[in-house]
C-alpha cells in the first residue's frame, strides 16, 4: 500500500501554540465584564485550538451566589455571546466540565482556605501539582489586598510548581499610587511571578513591530532621526464611556490610555534591539526608551498638549449625548475624552523628532494606527515640470483592519511627470488566510507558559507614570476646563496647535 505524503502548507506553518504545564487558572471578578467579554471567550478559544494544557483547571471567584452550574451556564453564555468564533458544542463541553466555582468576598479570610482546599483536591483528582495563575480581573483597590490575602493564606508559593498573579490595569492613578500598590505586591510576590498585563501588546501588529524592524534589513537603516521627521500613534474610538461613568470620571482620556497602551506603543517604535527575543532583554530596552521620554515642561503645556471633551453630536447618523449628559457624569465634569501630546524621546537614535500622541472618545472612527512620516527628499529635479512628491509614510495599522502600509510616490500614467502617492500594503487576514487571535488569547497563553515579554515590568510602569505625572500636575494646576469638540468629528480643533511647522495630522 502506498504511503501519501502529507504536503506542507506554508501559510499555516508557524500558526501552532506551544502547550503549557498543567495549569489551574483562578479568576478574581469571575462574572464581571472583562471576564465575560474577553477573559472566558479567550479560554474557550485556546481550548478551540487545543492550546489549553492536560490538567487545566478553571476556578471562579466573586461574590455573587452562584454554584458550580450556575457558573458553568454563566460561561457558556458569556462564550456564545463575545467568543470571535462560533463554539463548537463539544469542545464548549469539555471546558465546561473543568470549571467550577468559589462565592466569597475578596476580604474574607475564609474564601481563601476554601480555595487553597479546592486547589490542593484538584491536585491530587488530577495525580500532578498543577501551577497556579490567579488572574485579578477586580476593580483596582482589590489588587493589593487579593494579593495579600493569597499570601496570608499561602497560595503564593508552591513546591515543584510555579505560581503567578495577573493584574489589569489601572496600575495606580498616579505615580505615587502606582508605586505603592507595586510596593504592596512586591511584598508578597517576587517580580518574576507578577505580570502587568496590557492587552494592547497582544495584539498581532503590535507584535509584529518588532518583527517589521528587527527582521527586516530593510528598515533598520533608516529607522532614526537621520530620516524619519516625525511619529503619530492615534487610538480613536467612535464609542462613549459606555457606562463606566464610575472608572472614566476618575480617569480620562490620558490615565486611560496614554499611561498604559499607548507609551508602550511609543516604547516598540523607539526600543533598540534587545540581545535576544526574551521577557527581560526586551523589558530592558522598553525601559530605557521611557525613561528617555521628556514631558513637556510646565510652560510648554499650552503649546505641547490638548484636552477636549466631547459635547452632542453625530456618530454614524445616530445622534449621540455629550459626555456631560451620560449617565453617573457630574454635570460640570471637566475629565478630558480627547488627548493630544507632543513628545520628545533624548537618546542617540531620536533626539529632534516629534513623537505626537492623540487618542479620543466619540470620534469619527475607530482606527489605532502607528505612522512614521519620513524626511522629505533633498531634491526633485524634474519639480519644475508640475511633479510633487508627498512625503514617505510607514504606518502600522493595529485595528480595525491588522496590517502595514507604506506610501510611495509614483508616477500617474500620461505625458507628463505627475505623481500620486500609492500604497504597498500587507494584510493579515489575506495574507495567512487566518483570523488574528484576540489579545487576550496570546497573553493568558504566555502567562501559562511563564512568558512575560508582553507583559510591563515595574520599572516600566514608574517610567510611563514618571511622563504622565508632571502633565496631569500641570493641568491641575491651571484648574482650566478641556474643550469642547463634537461627537462624530476628528477632535477639538486646537490639536492642531502642538504641531510644528510643516506638519500635520493624519485624516481619521
Amino acid at each position: 500500500m502506498a504511503v501519501v505524503e502529507r504536503r506542507r502548507n506554508p501559510l499555516t506553518e508557524g500558526l501552532e501554540r506551544p502547550v503549557a504545564a498543567p495549569t489551574a487558572l483562578v479568576i478574581f471578578g469571575a462574572t464581571g465584564d472583562l471576564a465575560r467579554r474577553k477573559l472566558l471567550p479567550a479560554v474557550y478559544n485556546l481550548a478551540h485550538d487545543g492550546a489549553l494544557p492536560h490538567g487545566f483547571r478553571l476556578i471562579g471567584v466573586a461574590r455573587g451566589e452562584l454554584d458550580d452550574q450556575g457558573y458553568r451556564e454563566l460561561i457558556a453564555t458569556a462564550v456564545e455571546r463575545f467568543s470571535r468564533r462560533r463554539p463548537d458544542r463539544d469542545v464548549l463541553a469539555r471546558l465546561l466540565e473543568l470549571a467550577t466555582y468559589e462565592p466569597g468576598s475578596f476580604d474574607d479570610s475564609e474564601l481563601y482556605v476554601r480555595l487553597r482546599q479546592r486547589l490542593e483536591r484538584f491536585d491530587r483528582d488530577d495525580c500532578l501539582r498543577h501551577n497556579r495563575i490567579f488572574y485579578l480581573a477586580t476593580a483596582p483597590a482589590f489588587f493589593a489586598p487579593i494579593v495579600e490575602a493569597l499570601g496570608a493564606a499561602e497560595l503564593t508559593r508552591l513546591e515543584e510548581a510555579e505560581v503567578r498573579a495577573v493584574v489589569e490595569k489601572p496600575i495606580g492613578r498616579s505615580l505615587d499610587e502606582a508605586r505603592e500598590l507595586n510596593r504592596r505586591l512586591r511584598a508578597v510576590l517576587e517580580e518574576r511571578q507578577i505580570y502587568r498585563i496590557d492587552h494592547y501588546l497582544g495584539k498581532e501588529t503590535v507584535q509584529n513591530i518588532l518583527a517589521l524592524r528587527f527582521a527586516n534589513g530593510l528598515f533598520e537603516p533608516f529607522w532614526n532621526r537621520n530620516y524619519v521627521d516625525y511619529v503619530q500613534i492615534t487610538v480613536a474610538e467612535d464609542i462613549g464611556i459606555e457606562g463606566r461613568a464610575g472608572y472614566y470620571e476618575s480617569s480620562g482620556a490620558l490615565r486611560d490610555l496614554v499611561q498604559n497602551h499607548m507609551l508602550q506603543l511609543l516604547a516598540l517604535i523607539a526600543m533598540e534591539p534587545p540581545v535576544r527575543f526574551a521577557a527581560d532583554p526586551v523589558r530592558d530596552e522598553k525601559a530605557k526608551v521611557l525613561r528617555a521620554v521628556r514631558p513637556p515642561a510646565p510652560q510648554q503645556i499650552d503649546e505641547a498638549t490638548v484636552r477636549g471633551q466631547y459635547v452632542r453630536g453625530v456618530v454614524e447618523g445616530e445622534e449621540v449625548p455629550g459626555y456631560r449628559e451620560e449617565d453617573g457624569v457630574d454635570p460640570q465634569s471637566r475629565t478630558e475624552t480627547y488627548v493630544a501630546l507632543r513628545l520628545a524621546v533624548e537618546n542617540w537614535r531620536w533626539a529632534g523628532v516629534p513623537f505626537y500622541l492623540r487618542t479620543g472618545k466619540r470620534l469619527v472612527r475607530k482606527l489605532t494606527e502607528i505612522a512614521l512620516t519620513l524626511k522629505p527628499v533633498p531634491h526633485l529635479a524634474f519639480q519644475a515640470e508640475g511633479g510633487i512628491a508627498q512625503q514617505n509614510e510607514i504606518v502600522l495599522s493595529v485595528q480595525p483592519n491588522e496590517g502595514v502600509a507604506i506610501s510611495i510616490n509614483a508616477k500617474i500614467p500620461g505625458s507628463r511627470m505627475q505623481m500620486r502617492p500609492v500604497k504597498l500594503e500587507f494584510l493579515y487576514g489575506s495574507t495567512f488566510l487566518s483570523e488574528s487571535p484576540e489579545a487576550y488569547e496570546r497573553l493568558i497563553l504566555d502567562a501559562m507558559l511563564g512568558d512575560a515579554t508582553l507583559f510591563t515590568r515595574e520599572d516600566e510602569v514608574a517610567a510611563q507614570w514618571a511622563i504622565c505625572q508632571p502633565i496631569l500636575d500641570a493641568w491641575a494646576r491651571k484648574g482650566e476646563p478641556p474643550l469642547p469638540y463634537q461627537a462624530g468629528s476628528e477632535g477639538p480643533a486646537a490639536a492642531n496647535r502642538i504641531l510644528l511647522p510643516g506638519h500635520r495630522w493624519r485624516r481619521l
